[in-house]
C-alpha cells in the first residue's frame, strides 16, 4: 500500500515473516517550488551526461539490484543518499526509554543493525553520539503505532538529493499487542536503516527491503542495490 502527497510518501512494510509486524517508512522532502526536485534549474551539459550514465548503469543492474524499481515507483526520479560519510561518520542519537517493554538489549540490537550495513561495504559509517543536539539520525521509541506497523523512518534531504537527517521510530509491541524481542527489533532496525541510507522497497520477498519482509537479514540484492546507489551521484536521473 502506498500513500502519497505533494510532500510525503508513506509506505507500509511488514518487518517479520513469522510475526505480524510492519515497518513503515515516511520519506519527507524539503518543499520545492511546484514540487520540482530540481528547483526549476536546467541541468548543464555535463550534468546531462552524468544522468545518462546513471540511467545506463541502473538499467544494466536490473535483476541483481532493485534500484530501477525504486526509481520507477518514485514521483521525482531522484536518488537520495548521504554524501561523503565514509570518513566522517553520521552521528546517531540512540537513547534508552521508559516505555512499556523497552529493554536495554534493544539498544544493542540497533547497534548490530548499524554494524550490519557497515559490514555490507556501504561507504557510510555511523557513530552513536550521546549528544542529541549534534545528531543527524535520531532514534525514538513508542509502545505501539496506531496503524499496522512497528517502525517508521522520516528523512529530510536537500534539493540535490543529499540526505540531511533522519528520525527513526521503533515500537516495543507489535500491532496486536505482542511484545517484541531484541531479535525482532534488530530486524526492524535493519529494514529501517536501509531507508536511512536512501533505499526504498524491493518487490522481491527474499530482500529485507521487501514491502512485506520475509527474511531476517540483508540479501545480496539489498547489498548490491545500496552499493550501486552510493556509486552514483545523488539527485535527479531524468
Amino acid at each position: 500500500m502506498t500513500l502519497d502527497s505533494s510532500r510525503a510518501v508513506v509506505h507500509l512494510a511488514e518487518s517479520l515473516a513469522a510475526l505480524p509486524h510492519k515497518a513503515d517508512s515516511a520519506h519527507l522532502q524539503q518543499a520545492l517550488p511546484g514540487g520540482d526536485p530540481t528547483g526549476g534549474r536546467q541541468p548543464g551539459y555535463f550534468d546531462q551526461l552524468a544522468r545518462a550514465e546513471s540511467r545506463r548503469r541502473i538499467r544494466a543492474s536490473a535483476g541483481y539490484t532493485y534500484l530501477g524499481e525504486v526509481l520507477a515507483e518514485s514521483r521525482d526520479s531522484v536518488l537520495h543518499r548521504w554524501d561523503d560519510r565514509a570518513t566522517r561518520p553520521v552521528r546517531v542519537y540512540l537513547p534508552a526509554s521508559t516505555v512499556a517493554n523497552f529493554q536495554p538489549e534493544f539498544l544493542n540490537a540497533v547497534r548490530r543493525a548499524l554494524e550490519r550495513w557497515g559490514d555490507a561495504g556501504i561507504p557510510v559509517r555511523f557513530t552513536v553520539d550521546p549528544d542529541s543536539t549534534q545528531a543527524e539520525v535520531r532514534f525514538t521509541w513508542k509502545v505501539q503505532f496506531d496503524i499496522d506497523r512497528t517502525g517508521q523512518t522520516d528523512l529530510m534531504w536537500d534539493q540535490d538529493g543529499h540526505i540531511l537527517s533522519a528520525l527513526v521510530t521503533l515500537a516495543t509491541f507489535d500491532p496486536h499487542g505482542q511484545p517484541l524481542a531484541p531479535s525482532d527489533v534488530q530486524v526492524v532496525a535493519v529494514h529501517e536503516m536501509g531507508h536511512v541510507l536512501g533505499l526504498d522497497h524491493s518487490s522481491d520477498s527474499s530482500d529485507i527491503m521487501f514491502g512485506s519482509t520475509r527474511v531476517r537479514d540483508l540479501s545480496s540484492r539489498d547489498i548490491r542495490t545500496a552499493q550501486l546507489l552510493y556509486e552514483l551521484a545523488p539527485g535527479s536521473v531524468r
